[in-house]
């Protein structure tokens, strides 16, 4: 495996712009974890191994268990291991990053409001969609864990 170019070089205008997105998204007031774990399901949906390594690692530093972790995968399957909160926003993020197959439904919606205000809604919004791009970016240009 290779990578393409850094496209952070190729482009710094374009790699700022994702960084004021970033920025925004993680001063948000979102909970880090719920951050992370919104990272880590979007990045197993679209399948970038650069960016669930990076998140992972984050995740561990926080002190997240190796268990939580590795069942982020199939929170629906594990328990009680998530809370009802973080199941809403999981559920959130499989349906924001898949957007296509049945958008977001009312009842899904309801059941996020029920742990988040708007502002907040739109705060997760916006870290789903970041995570998104970076994915886009880093699969599009061939990145790989420890490629740098």
């Amino acid at each position: 495996m290779s990578l393409r170019f850094n496209y952070r070089s190729a482009n710094e205008p374009a790699f700022q712009a994702m960084l004021k997105i970033e920025t925004f998204a993680s001063k948000s007031g979102l909970d880090k974890r719920l951050y992370e774990f919104i990272k880590i399901r979007a990045s197993q949906i679209n399948g970038c191994a650069y960016c669930l390594d990076m998140h992972t690692k984050d995740l561990r530093a926080m002190g997240e268990t190796e268990q939580r972790i590795h069942l982020i995968s199939v929170w629906r399957e594990s328990g009680d291991f998530f809370t009802d909160e973080e199941k809403a926003v999981l559920e959130l993020t499989e349906a924001v990053t898949e957007i296509s197959k049945a958008g977001v439904s009312k009842e899904l919606y309801e059941k996020v409001r029920t742990y988040f205000d708007e502002k907040q809604y739109v705060d997760i919004i916006m870290a789903i969609n970041v995570i998104n791009n970076w994915n886009r970016l880093a699969i599009s240009t061939g990145m790989y864990p420890e490629c740098f």
